[in-house]
């Protein structure tokens, strides 16, 4: 693929729930480009349009009009199956709720996208074990969620969703269950692993110190993005 080519492009995006004179429109005309390697936070009001273009970003939705390419595919066009392709091979996905498998090791919850993707059992092993060691839980891989604290479950969420290999990262309020030192760390981490592997980062927060670690802010308000900043302070991370 050419560099020079968004990962991300959104083109004239809508995304209309309903008909008639109920119809809501929840994105409108959105035009979005995002390039490998970036960390992007999304921000706006409850209603805005945030989390319906995260869905469409994540290929779990897709465009009553207009287009999405992600990887130069017009997802919008693809089958149900071809985005369901689209999200093992290329996406990881980091939610508010950790969605750990409570009796499951930690180091089964990160196997879990590999085992769909039909990874035999030692390159499945192989490759959580460095998934949770690059997220700093080396010697925790056979606890249970119920034997780790709030942030390191995300952590292994984290681990998860990077254990793949993917190109986009999409965080939704990551750090939304956690005091604002788990939060800091987790933030660190996402920072790190964009930095370091140059995994591209989108992540939805509300909250104003958390979009502070990305390297551009988009504001949504009423379906539409009124702002799309970049963010010259990005914070540092060691």
């Amino acid at each position: 693929m050419n560099d020079t080519v968004p990962l991300i492009r959104l083109r004239d995006v809508c995304k209309r729930y309903g008909a008639g004179g109920t119809a809501l429109m929840a994105l409108d005309r959105v035009n979005l480009d995002i390039a490998q390697g970036e960390f992007v936070a999304i921000m706006g009001p409850s209603g805005s349009g945030k989390s319906t273009a995260m869905n469409i970003l994540g290929c779990l939705d897709t465009p009553s009009a207009g287009q999405y390419l992600f990887h130069q595919i017009d997802v919008g066009a693809a089958s149900r199956d071809q985005r369901a392709r689209l999200r093992r091979r290329y996406l990881g996905f980091v939610f508010q709720g950790f969605n750990l498998l409570a009796r499951t090791s930690a180091q089964e919850n990160v196997e879990l996208p590999l085992l769909y993707r039909g990874e035999g059992a030692a390159r499945r092993h192989a490759l959580a074990a460095q998934a949770l060691a690059a997220v700093g839980l080396e010697g925790w891989e056979q606890h249970t969620p119920a034997e780790l604290s709030g942030g390191q479950q995300q952590r292994v969420a984290i681990a998860r969703a990077i254990v793949s290999a993917p190109s986009l990262l999409l965080a939704d309020e990551p750090t939304g269950n956690l005091d604002s030192q788990r939060s800091a760390e987790i933030m660190e981490l996402l920072a790190r692993l964009n930095r370091e592997q140059g995994i591209t980062v989108v992540m939805v927060t509300h909250e104003p110190d958390m979009a502070l670690y990305a390297q551009r802010i988009v504001r949504f308000r009423d379906g539409r993005i009124e702002s799309d900043e970049q963010n010259p302070a990005a914070l540092e991370v060691g």
